[in-house]
């Protein structure tokens, strides 16, 4: 079962700041998504979190995010990009593992500048044809990402440390994953909970409970932005042993309470 609401998304290009119109933590807070992400950053400098690692980024910098991989991105003030939004249900060329790519040659640079450009002038005219265009220029993404992948002849770390972050982000991913204790986690990856505390904070600057804490955030304020269900189901769905126990997980991390985080991003949407 999906750990996050359904979305609604179709495929388009949006600015990469769009992403936050309900703030800064639908992007900041470990979460995934049902649909892939590619983000082209023109502008700025921000970090990431990703396949299990985090680390920094800058200009000409191409952030794929495959659908249902854990991520957290933060963009610096001055931050400027677009975003690829794909459905998983819509086939393409991208790669189906994450990646950060710096771009630094110019052709090249120039070439994604094109491709995102072409994309989004089809997105814009709007016609019968506009949707089969867009897609067409998506699998161009795509094939240009495979081929900056193949020449920089990146390959899977197999760094032990490495392989226990990716899998227990991966983890995080589903509601089942989100409803364990860290001792559950730990056990079910075959370390104690301190050495999976250890590798998660070296590997991504933050501790396992840490990343768990913000993927249930993400969701808590997910479903209480999108949907009027009541608080005990939430509360139930994010592993929580009563609605008091998830009001005052909310208000320690908020400053408000779940009801009012509803009533302030719904009246936001409105």
């Amino acid at each position: 079962m999906p750990y996050d609401p359904k979305t609604t998304e179709v495929l388009d290009i949006v600015p990469a700041l769009s992403l936050m119109a309900k703030g800064s933590w639908q992007l900041e807070l470990a979460h995934a998504r049902d649909c892939h992400l590619v983000f082209w950053i023109t502008r700025g400098q921000g970090r990431v979190l990703l396949d299990g690692a985090q680390k920094g980024f800058g200009p000409h910098t191409v952030l794929h995010i495959p659908a249902r991989h854990l991520f957290a991105l933060e963009l610096g003030r001055q931050c400027i990009g677009q975003v690829l939004r794909v459905p998983e249900t819509v086939p393409c060329a991208l790669p189906e593992t994450p990646c950060a790519l710096r771009v630094s040659d110019m052709q090249e640079q120039a070439q994604i500048n094109a491709l995102f450009e072409a994309a989004l002038r089809e997105q814009q005219r709007g016609d019968d044809h506009s949707d089969r265009g867009l897609r067409s220029y998506t699998d161009l993404i795509g094939i240009t990402l495979r081929r900056q992948m193949d020449r920089r002849a990146q390959t899977t770390d197999k760094a032990a440390g490495k392989r226990l972050s990716r899998a227990f982000c991966q983890r995080l991913v589903t509601l089942e994953a989100c409803q364990q204790n860290m001792g559950e986690h730990a056990s079910a990856l075959d370390v104690t909970p301190t050495h999976l505390t250890r590798v998660c904070k070296a590997e991504t600057g933050k501790t396992a409970a840490t990343l768990l804490t913000e993927r249930q955030l993400h969701a808590a304020r997910k479903f209480l932005s999108a949907s009027n269900r009541p608080m005990r189901e939430i509360a139930q769905d994010l592993g929580f042993g009563s609605p008091a126990y998830f009001t005052r997980f909310i208000s320690q991390h908020t400053g408000t309470t779940p009801s009012q985080l509803r009533k302030t991003s719904q009246t936001a949407e409105n």
